[in-house]
């Protein structure tokens, strides 16, 4: 990995005209939103959040239908070296449920995994619909996910407890989903990579 992360916005007005924007890189660069390892995320939205306006409603199938387009270009690699996760943080509760049900029943066709973190203390039992863990996410036309690409996970719950008993629980379901996606493409795991043995010194005595 580059270790470089897409790190956008949704839910407020920007600059420099301060309309609302559901899909917004928090860099303000539209042509390159990755930033440097997490700490440039974290410098990113540090910078970011004096410059905008928090503004509802929480509307999420933008960018879910954006990193599922970018993640369709992947289709083109016929090995399993192209995965991605798209991790979304918010306070409040999905209000274009609808479209993030289409959404999602699009880019679970993708090699793709979301997600979800609520923050705060909203009622988020909408979001368990996402997860699919209680049945099988539907389109609003009734059309099924191809596979349970959701994890919704309430930060609250994990508020006494340790980073490594949250992350264990966020990523829980992604190596399920990761061979779920290459299984259905038929694509074979990639073999591991290993280091080539290093050299012997070989010391060289000085001719006589």
């Amino acid at each position: 990995s580059d270790k470089r992360f897409s790190a956008l916005g949704f839910g407020a007005r920007i600059p420099p005209n301060y309309e609302v924007s559901h899909d917004f890189a928090i860099n303000f660069n539209p042509e390159d939103d990755e930033c440097e390892e997490i700490q440039g995320v974290v410098e990113a939205y540090q910078n970011c959040l004096p410059k905008i306006q928090l503004y509802g409603p929480t509307n999420v199938s933008p960018i879910i239908s954006r990193i599922a387009k970018l993640s369709a270009g992947e289709e083109t690699i016929k090995d399993a070296s192209r995965y991605h996760i798209l991790l979304i943080l918010t306070d409040g509760v999905v209000t274009d449920m609808a479209d993030t049900r289409e959404a999602i029943v699009r880019a679970s066709y993708q090699p793709l995994s979301i997600i979800i973190v609520g923050v705060g203390n909203a009622d988020f039992t909408d979001m368990q619909i996402l997860d699919g863990d209680d049945g099988v996410l539907r389109s609003p036309k009734g059309e099924p996910v191809l596979r349970d690409i959701v994890q919704f996970v309430p930060f609250r719950d994990f508020k006494t407890a340790s980073p490594a008993a949250l992350a264990k629980c966020v990523l829980a379901e992604v190596p399920k989903q990761v061979v779920e996606y290459y299984s259905h493409k038929a694509i074979s795991p990639m073999c591991p990579i290993r280091d080539s043995p290093t050299p012997t010194p070989i010391a060289n005595s000085p001719a006589e």
